[in-house]
């Protein structure tokens, strides 16, 4: 079937050589194609049609004929329907052609002309734009050699399931030349069957109605590849399928395909700002391949201000992805399956309590996710990275129930006999086969890992730890009682200076005034200016670890020792080492009170020299088990004092580490054997170079 369409694959791109003579760039090639393309699809359609109605209620009557055709809901066009007059009737008469061709365009129905974009005005959606492009190939005297060419095209023959071959391979090629974001028109046929046969798993052929949902939904290969699959496997079972596209022309394509298959429903929009569309439906099955690495910047203040309770947390800004996801699983049933294509970076990126941490938990703390299947490199035509199926269910079984399968199908795939793109492997079927019998399965095999979801939680534990000294000292902090009557510790000790001296390489600066009320009115505008542009530079520049910094008392003189990390008190030229602590000096500025004047004041304090750190450590769903665990890797690997702050729980997934597979290495006399062989070599070739 799909290779006899197939021939008008090279048909198609000839029509690019007269764009090529024309001087238009070739990534500009698919804005300047989809219009006829489109054009082409629409008629041939049109003109089935036509033959069909007219073999069963015939044209005697022109009038009752047009007006069952419009019933039938597929569009309309007067020339192609009443005069039974098409685009290669227009071409035959160049001289005729512009006025023609222009009225051909007007003759549809307003749907399809929207769609199209025959003469928009500038503050409309010009989806396809047709009359904006045939504007442009009409300055470059080349409108209606393009148009005739195309014209040339029958996809009459051809029903809608090979049209839609045949539109496939064309958009795809397009997504390439156009270096559209990854995976954002097209999805390999080959993951299109995958992602049917993991589907068709969950659902039994009892003639129950089915609906599928595609949120990204490009030019709707995904979404009617599926469907098209799912009804071949599960012939008893109706389907209905609803896409939505923020893509003009994308949008365009798929709205336009729509209207010749049943119970299909497209609309146009930003699936994460508009809600309204299908918003009161919710799906048994949703697949998706979402924009990846794509920022939501433009879209925040709305993202932010969303009041649907969709998005349960919000990943980073560069990257929207998991904004979709929380979006497909808030519009599936109860009992709804999803599958999901995603780079790496959802399985990983962000730190415990980001935006993509506590989305991924969300999924498994509500259990809904099965399987994450890794796809092998170079699979998608724009990009050669890694992608993964996130496989989402509502209704897991009960032997499920908190498990994941982790599948690494990176392996399972075969060469292209000629690259498409980027894309230079594929899944044949009996590795797609392989893949659903794991996840049929559900157990661990060669490349397949089954796990409970808690070994994908982790504990991010923040300490305060204080730092000590050589002799694990450090500055102990005086007492007081609270107000509720508690002994604890100050956070600081203060001193009273009477001198501060900081020694440099040069000089020696001592400072010996604490409470400044006066300053030189020829240098500065008043004291604060002198606070700022003086005192306050002076004071922070002062490191009491890297300069030789004493502070002077009544009763002592402090300074750190380095080498030690101590505090040394001197008291009456008797030194006692503090333990590791800081020594904060500080100055403020104190604005005038009723009672006091503006003046500048210079602090000192002794503290804790404390350090906030943090742990990950492995996580246990059972509270007191996961508190010993805390507490037996501290005390295993945590020497200095520290204090407990705040745990977060973290949840990522890391392929590499469960695939792992450390590369053997040789023994160490295979490597002495052939360090032998090396040098029998060169001794030959010294031997017969005469050296």
């Amino acid at each position: 079937m799909s290779i006899n369409i197939l021939k008008h694959e090279s048909d198609v791109w000839k029509t690019a050589d007269l764009l090529i003579g024309a001087g238009i760039k070739q990534s500009d090639f698919p804005k300047y194609m989809m219009p006829y393309f489109a054009l082409l699809m629409v008629e041939s359609r049109l003109i089935r049609e036509a033959k069909r109605l007219e073999e069963e209620i015939g044209r005697d009557n022109i009038e009752d004929f047009v007006e069952m055709f419009q019933l039938e809901g597929l569009g309309y066009n007067d020339y192609v329907i009443r005069k039974n007059k098409c685009l290669k009737e227009i071409c035959k008469n160049d001289k005729t052609f512009d006025v023609d061709f222009h009225s051909y365009l007007k003759s549809f129905d307003p749907e399809t002309k929207y769609l199209l974009g025959v003469d928009k005005g500038t503050e409309e959606e010009k989806f396809l734009d047709i009359s904006g492009i045939s504007g442009q190939l009409k300055k470059k005297r080349i409108l209606f050699e393009t148009v005739k060419v195309w014209s040339e095209i029958d996809l009459t023959p051809f029903d809608n399931s090979e049209i839609t071959t045949l539109e496939e391979h064309i958009k795809r090629k397009w997504a390439d030349i156009s270096a559209e974001t990854a995976g954002e028109q097209y999805t390999p046929d080959d993951i299109i069957s995958l992602i049917t046969e993991l589907i068709v798993t969950k659902f039994e052929d009892n003639g129950k109605f089915l609906t599928i949902y595609d949120p990204t939904c490009g030019g709707g290969n995904l979404l009617f590849g599926v469907e098209d699959k799912i009804k071949s496997d599960l012939p008893s079972r109706p389907t209905a399928t609803y896409g939505q596209e923020w893509n003009d022309t994308l949008f365009a394509l798929a709205k336009i395909e729509s209207r010749f298959r049943k119970d299909t429903y497209i609309e146009y929009g930003n699936t994460i700002t508009e809600i309204g569309k299908f918003y009161d439906k919710f799906f048994n099955i949703a697949v998706a391949n979402p924009p990846y690495g794509v920022d939501w910047k433009g879209y925040e203040k709305d993202v932010k201000n969303d009041s649907t309770e969709r998005f349960i947390a919000l990943p980073s800004i560069s990257d929207g992805q998991f904004l979709f996801t929380q979006h497909i699983l808030y519009k599936l049933n109860e009992d709804g399956f999803a599958v999901v294509v995603h780079n790496g970076s959802t399985l990983f990126s962000g730190d415990a309590g980001s935006g993509e941490s506590n989305i991924r938990k969300h999924f498994f703390e509500n259990d809904w996710v099965e399987a994450i299947i890794q796809m092998p490199t170079d699979e998608f035509f724009n990009t050669g990275i890694y992608t993964y199926l996130w496989v989402f269910n509502k209704n897991k079984p009960a032997d499920r129930k908190d498990k994941v399968i982790l599948i690494n199908a990176s392996d399972l795939h075969e060469p292209l006999k000629k690259s498409k793109g980027k894309k230079r492997k594929q899944m044949n079927l009996d590795n797609r086969v392989e893949i659903v019998k794991a996840f049929t399965e559900f157990k661990d095999n060669a490349f397949s890992q089954v796990f409970d979801k808690w070994h994908f939680y982790y504990n991010k534990q923040s300490i305060m730890l204080t730092n000590v000294d050589e002799n694990g000292k450090y500055l102990e902090m005086p007492t007081k009682v609270n107000r509720a009557g508690e002994t604890v510790e100050e956070k600081s000790i203060k001193l009273e200076p009477t001198k501060i001296e900081v020694k440099t390489d040069n000089e020696t600066t001592t400072h010996t005034a604490f409470e400044i009320t006066s300053f030189d009115k020829s240098k500065h505008k008043s004291l604060q200016d002198y606070f700022n542009d003086d005192i306050k530079p002076t004071i922070n520049a002062i490191d009491y670890k890297e300069q030789d910094v004493k502070v002077f008392t009544k009763k002592a003189i402090y300074w750190y020792d380095q080498d030690k990390e101590t505090i040394i008190e001197e008291v009456k030229g008797e030194q006692t080492e503090l333990g590791c602590g800081k020594i904060v000096i500080k100055s403020a500025f104190k604005k005038a009170t009723k009672t006091k004047d503006a003046s500048i004041v210079i602090t000192v304090v002794l503290t804790k020299d404390l350090q906030k750190d943090y742990e990950i450590i492995s996580y246990s769903p059972d509270e007191a088990i996961n508190q010993k665990t805390i507490a037996d890797f501290m005390a295993k690997y945590i020497t200095r004092p520290f204090e407990y702050v705040d745990n977060v729980i973290g949840v990522e997934l890391n392929f590499n580490k469960v695939f792992y597979v450390p590369e053997k290495l040789r023994t160490v006399t295979d490597v002495q054997a052939e360090i032998d062989s090396l040098e029998n070599e060169l001794a030959n070739l010294e031997n017969e170079l005469g050296l």
